[in-house]
């Protein structure tokens, strides 16, 4: 084949993989408004946004060796997607967490707990009492756990505790991080142990005056949330905590992830067995996202919303949760925020969504792994004449 007709059939190529990139790119960033049941498979371009962004540099930094005008293309796909690429990831440096908060802020932390490391408990509870260390070293007035396991205790006539259950009590979590009031919500069919309850919930150090859990169809773990009423001065806050659709990735899943591959009759099935996990996510969330919309929509108070979207930035599931609030990364957050440990380095999952009567003073994702998510704090006060 003569040079320069090899050329131009190379440039071609080039040119057509450039605009199928940004394609998908922008597709990513917007796939929350064409989410669909039938279009469930633009989710997996949210997930993907972050790397595509990253071709589309290497096109740039291609087209200007090259000194070619396609450089430009990158122009319009960045403004396009300007407000949905910060959502990925802010363009500012980490800001200075200062552990002590100011008298009027609001302390929030969200964490996937992973059952505070119940499992392993009684052989090494060197993991449950560090989780506790942190909780207690930060202080927060309001705290939203995932994958909660407790059970009750119960009082004797001189007012003491004693354990129902070998351990894990909520009384005991309670004292032991100086909360004053907290809500469990759990899916009794799924009961831990035959005694413990999984469930989520919310401790609060203001008085929580009003309770609600709502489940939805299948009723399972994922399709219950709840919600709380703290009073804090003059402020009622409806507090969220959510635990969207996870996928259930086995380790097999896990492992095929890491090193994926179509050489056999069986990589072929482990694939279709991770993207029917996908999609079963996808369209599990945005059943679960419309429902909680729904409550966010009637709360008569300012709403801060916590947990573990398992879904990313641009999402359905975060777009819509999220619609009309803050989130507390994106105002002061930097990087990437990863908060889940395992599988990419760019899966920020767990949110804290915050009312616009409120500002964000400061965010931290603290970076020590004693779950397989990170914990997440923000720090919130009510703007004067909100």
């Amino acid at each position: 084949m003569p040079k320069p007709l090899f050329r131009l059939l190379t440039k071609k190529v080039f040119i057509i993989s450039n605009i199928i990139a940004a394609t998908l790119f922008l597709l990513g960033c917007y796939a929350q408004y064409l989410f669909t049941a039938s279009l469930w498979f633009v989710g997996l371009l949210s997930l993907s946004a972050f790397y595509l962004l990253i071709i589309l540099l290497l096109f740039v930094v291609f087209w200007l060796f090259v000194k070619s005008k396609w450089a430009l293309l990158f122009v319009p796909v960045l403004l396009a997607g300007w407000t949905h690429i910060t959502k990925i990831i802010p363009f500012r440096t980490s800001g200075n967490f200062t552990s002590p908060k100011q008298t009027d802020a609001l302390r929030i932390m969200s964490w996937n707990v992973a059952q505070f490391d119940i499992l392993q408990y009684k052989k090494d509870p060197l993991t449950h009492d560090s989780m506790i260390a942190l909780i207690n070293q930060y202080q927060p007035d309001v705290a939203c756990f995932q994958e909660m396991v407790a059970g009750d205790s119960i009082i004797d006539l001189n007012n003491k505790y004693y354990h129902k259950f070998a351990f894990y009590a909520i009384q005991d979590f309670e004292l032991a991080l100086h909360f004053a009031d907290e809500y469990y919500s759990y899916n009794w069919k799924e009961n831990y142990l035959s005694s413990q309850h999984f469930g989520i919930i919310i401790f609060s150090k203001y008085p929580i005056i009003n309770r609600h859990t709502i489940a939805i169809y299948p009723n399972d773990y994922n399709s219950i949330f709840q919600y709380v009423d703290i009073v804090k001065g003059a402020d009622t806050i409806r507090v969220f905590n959510i635990h969207l659709q996870s996928l259930k990735f086995t380790q097999v899943n896990l492992q095929y992830i890491d090193n994926p591959s179509i050489e056999s009759d069986s990589d072929l099935q482990k694939s279709k067995n991770v993207i029917v996990k996908l999609k079963k996510g996808f369209l599990r969330r945005q059943i679960q996202a419309d429902r909680i919309r729904q409550e966010i929509d009637k709360s008569p108070y300012p709403v801060i919303v916590c947990g573990d979207f398992n879904d990313v930035p641009n999402s359905y599931a975060y777009e819509t949760i999220g619609k009309g609030l803050q989130n507390a990364f994106e105002k002061k957050g930097a990087g990437l925020g990863r908060t889940f440990s395992g599988i990419a380095p760019t899966l920020r999952i767990d949110n804290i969504f915050v009312d616009d009567r409120y500002e964000v003073k400061q965010y931290v994702r603290i970076k020590k792994k004693l779950s397989d998510h990170f914990p997440i704090i923000a720090d919130i006060s009510r703007l004067q004449g909100h």
